[in-house]
């Protein structure tokens, strides 16, 4: 029988009707619950009901962006009765729990402070500060396995996808330890049941926090300042914690976990990081694809509607004869989303000969000067290109999947191998959308060049021109394949298939779930 599996994650995206998310840790977790439905397996996610939806943009007339934070209907979420309290700091915090499976998802609680003067901890996702920070996290963990005692649920993992959930394991150590364990034993038993997904190849990425702040915020369960460093280190890495909790971890592609044993091997007591690939779910991301119509055809319809929507947003209306890029994703210096524009002399006769014309969205995170400085200069290359460069503000889920199914070709340049898996590209290829990618992240198992869609470059990273070099074969690539391709309708469709066979075929979610049943639930 499958082991009953806790998913904590601080965000899930579910729908865009329903904004706890951020971004493609988010929208993993919601496809990783949905598909846990969809498979009848015994699992549960745990999370935090945010009291704004986590942001929405805005672009000012001077082309700066701008994040408001509304409120939005929950009114679907139903009450468990179900109360429990954390200590986070010297105050007694009560939470109660929600609970939905409104879009199709296996059971998700959401914890939420009772009282008002605790609505801050959950006023709004990734809070800066580090106060609360660290008291989302403990309500998160420690409120997090509390819930799950008093739902009466009997779980037999817990997985905790990232390193925000880490202080659970700190109160499952602190459990045994009050009922006579010693320190060590209640850690190897603990050990036991837990399972870690790590997302982040950039160092600066993962969190750390110093022990004695962690001690004044109660985070540490009781446990002491020696017992933290042991398991965290100084400061309290929630990484290295992760992986010394966790008798299993894995990467969320092949290369990612090369890149992660590599990032973590210094680290003693770490267990095992093995890749499983992150994978969508279908039925959300998917459009019927009609047999009755041709695959062309309904792309084509799909386009049409992508470029309505386009039109309706920002007033500009794209050529549906044109070959169309899209380019949506966290606004990041690594993912280098202008990278294509670098060259004035290349880019500038394709896009006024009418060649091709390219979509853009994306946010940066609220607090990130240097993301909103990446979504301004996208917006001044729209307004340069104004009749063949568009940047459609707000994305969210929504707008991901119009964008996902209306592109001809997906383009994603990140640095080499900073991408840890890129599952945008997924969903456009489940759709007929072709890849054209740096060999990163699922790309650099997915792709067949020339069959599937195309690689960027050969692989390489890492050199001193590493951007002149991704951006000269970008345009080659795009010159003497991409539009060749699109100019034979025949060639365009046969890769269109392969690449929605590649996508069904290795990269859903119900694959990844069941990888993670196979290779972390049940293995020991």
């Amino acid at each position: 029988m499958a082991p009953t599996v806790a998913y904590f994650c601080m965000e899930y995206g579910l729908h865009e009707e329903f904004p706890i998310y951020a971004g493609g840790l988010g929208i993993l977790a919601g496809d990783f619950i949905k598909s846990g439905r969809d498979l009848g397996l015994p699992v549960v996610g745990v999370g935090l009901r945010w009291l704004h939806g986590y942001s929405r943009q805005r672009i000012l007339p001077d082309g700066q962006p701008v994040d408001d934070f509304p409120t939005y209907r929950a009114d679907f979420l139903e009450d468990t009765g179900v109360r429990v309290r954390v200590r986070i700091a010297s105050r007694e915090v009560e939470a109660r729990v929600w609970r939905t499976e409104r879009w199709g998802n296996a059971p998700l609680f959401l914890l939420e402070p009772v009282a008002g003067d605790d609505a801050w901890i959950t006023r709004r996702l990734y809070e800066p500060t580090l106060d609360c920070r660290v008291a989302q996290e403990i309500l998160l963990g420690v409120g997090g396995i509390r819930a799950l005692r008093k739902l009466g649920l009997d779980v037999d993992v817990y997985h905790f996808n990232e390193g925000h959930a880490v202080f659970a394991g700190l109160e499952m150590i602190a459990e045994r330890m009050a009922a006579g364990a010693d320190f060590r034993s209640a850690w190897a038993e603990v050990r036991r049941r837990i399972v870690f997904t790590t997302h982040t190849p950039v160092a600066a990425g993962n969190e750390v926090h110093a022990v004695r702040d962690l001690l004044r915020l109660g985070a540490s369960c009781d446990l002491v300042e020696a017992e933290l460093r042991e398991i965290g280190g100084e400061p309290f890495n929630m990484t290295v914690a992760g992986l010394r909790l966790a008798r299993h971890a894995n990467a969320v592609s092949a290369l990612h976990a090369e890149v992660s044993r590599e990032m973590w091997r210094d680290v003693t007591g770490a267990c095992e990081i093995i890749p499983i690939t992150n994978g969508v779910h279908r039925p959300t991301w998917q459009e019927a694809l009609g047999a009755a119509t041709g695959l062309r055809a309904t792309h084509e319809a799909l386009k049409q509607e992508m470029l309505a929507a386009v039109a309706q947003r920002t007033g500009v209306r794209l050529d549906a004869n044109v070959l169309t890029i899209g380019f949506a994703r966290r606004a990041a210096g690594y993912k280098r989303s202008d990278l294509v524009f670098g060259d004035p002399a290349r880019i500038e006769p394709l896009l006024a000969a009418g060649r091709l014309q390219l979509v853009f969205a994306g946010k940066a995170h609220p607090d990130d000067a240097g993301g909103r400085r990446i979504v301004a200069n996208l917006v001044a290359m729209a307004r340069r290109y104004s009749d063949r460069v568009v940047f459609v503000p707000d994305y969210d889920m929504g707008l991901a999947r119009l964008l996902t199914r209306g592109a001809d070709v997906w383009l994603n340049n990140p640095i080499r191998p900073l991408e840890a898996c890129g599952t945008s590209g997924m969903k456009a290829a489940l759709n007929g959308g072709l890849n054209l990618s740096v060999l990163d992240g699922w790309w650099a198992e997915a792709c067949q060049h020339g069959v599937n869609g195309w690689a960027i470059g050969d692989g390489t990273s890492g050199a001193p021109d590493q951007d002149e070099r991704d951006r000269a074969a970008l345009y080659a690539t795009l010159e003497t394949e991409v539009f060749p391709a699109f100019a034979d309708p025949a060639r365009w469709v046969s890769m269109m298939r392969a690449g929605i066979a590649t996508a069904e075929a290795g990269f859903t979610s119900d694959r990844m779930v069941r990888d993670y049943f196979a290779q972390l639930y049940t293995a020991e």
